[in-house]
């Protein structure tokens, strides 16, 4: 199994320990593994062994989750084709913010804040501002919008509902930078092009943790990946405001991120440990369907699972590596528990979920847990 080179992993380190932070020795390298087969193999058995001390370092202090959007999106990305039924040829996503606090290995309380997504920065991903270009075009778009959009809260509105203010946030994180705009999260000495003034930071001095791939994505665009990405996105920000990662890192006991790569090169995910055991989100689906494909009754899905013999139906708008992204989500499903309401389904919650609205019917998710929420959020920690 390939490993990390002394040098980078004494750099890595040193990067981690001043959050608090450490990597995973258990997962270094699984995703290196060849052949394909048996990588997915190491994958699964080395995300079970971690899982066993994962569990038995302890639990976060609190994490709450609140809405803030719904958008379209094509349904034949959301279950990689497997829809088979005539339908809408969007559905709607539920943009979902996540607000964890933990310890640190250094004994520090710290404040996480996950998806923090700013609406109007993920309108200009040209993805979507092509599609809202192309409705416009379309008579009636209005009413079509008012089936697919719906806006809940903005980030800082969910921190003023919890009684946090942008000084009590010590770090925020996307498990992936589609249609995210940095600039409106870590803010920008350049004034993004029909504003006025230059953006401030969204949560003060927070720094922003993401993958070095992921980051080096947004810098240097491939035709491939263009349309999911601000382009500008980084245009005035203070690189010094990210603290990037390699691989799998745990922040302290109980939240880990996980490196799930395949959406994107830099794909990670959330992992925590609550009172009901352990909890994944991520956007590798889009519904407990694409993790759990044989439980699904959206038409087409379970084919999908009993025709190819797969255990997982991805959310495929990107397949950067499709091998990947199955194993990464081999890699989730073996890290979470199953939900205590019903057994037969894991607590996996995506990061942007399936909305469950009858006027999608029947793409709606077979199983819904709509939310999380343990233990009591406070400010000044």
């Amino acid at each position: 199994m390939a490993t990390r080179t002394k040098t980078a992993a004494a750099e890595t380190d040193t990067i981690l320990s001043a959050i608090g932070a450490r990597t995973i020795p258990e997962l270094d390298g699984v995703h290196e593994v060849w052949p394909r087969g048996e990588r997915l193999a190491a994958v699964r058995d080395a995300a079970a062994a971690y899982k066993v001390r994962f569990k038995e370092q302890g639990i976060v202090r609190a994490v709450k989750s609140v809405d803030v959007a719904a958008a379209p999106y094509p349904v034949k990305y959301a279950f990689h084709d497997a829809v088979s039924v005539p339908t809408l040829p969007l559905i709607s996503m539920i943009n979902r913010m996540i607000v964890i606090q933990y310890d640190d290995w250094n004994g520090t309380p710290r404040t996480l804040v996950f998806e923090p997504t700013m609406p109007e920065g993920s309108a200009e991903a040209p993805f979507y501002s092509n599609l809202q270009a192309l409705m416009d075009k379309v008579p009636g778009a209005k009413l079509i919008e008012k089936l697919m959009l719906e806006y809940y809260n903005e980030p800082d509105e969910v921190l003023a509902q919890l009684g946090l203010t942008p000084a009590d946030i010590d770090f925020c994180t996307f498990d992936h930078l589609h249609v995210q705009d940095p600039r409106m999260i870590l803010g920008s000495t350049a004034t993004i092009p029909g504003e006025t003034a230059p953006r401030e930071p969204l949560f003060g001095d927070a720094k922003m943790l993401v993958h070095t791939r992921e980051l080096a994505t947004l810098q240097s665009l491939h035709p491939m990946q263009w349309a999911w990405y601000v382009e500008d996105g980084l245009e005035g920000v203070d690189l010094e405001k990210f603290v990037t990662f390699d691989g799998d890192i745990e922040l302290g006991p109980g939240i880990a991120l996980l490196w799930t790569p395949g959406h994107t090169d830099g794909n990670h995910s959330l992992v925590i440990n609550t009172p009901d055991g352990v909890w994944v989100s991520s956007e590798n689906g889009i519904s407990l369907d694409n993790w759990q494909p044989e439980l699904s009754k959206i038409p087409g899905v379970r084919r999908y699972h009993e025709q190819f013999g797969r255990e997982v139906c991805p959310n495929a708008n990107t397949l950067e590596d499709s091998l990947d992204q199955y194993d990464s989500m081999i890699k989730e499903k073996t890290l979470a528990d199953p939900c205590k309401d019903d057994p037969r389904w894991l607590q996996i919650l995506p990061s942007t979920e399936l909305a469950p609205w009858k006027r999608f019917w029947p793409v709606v998710p077979t199983y819904l847990h709509g939310g999380i929420d343990y233990g009591q959020i406070k400010a000044g920690l």
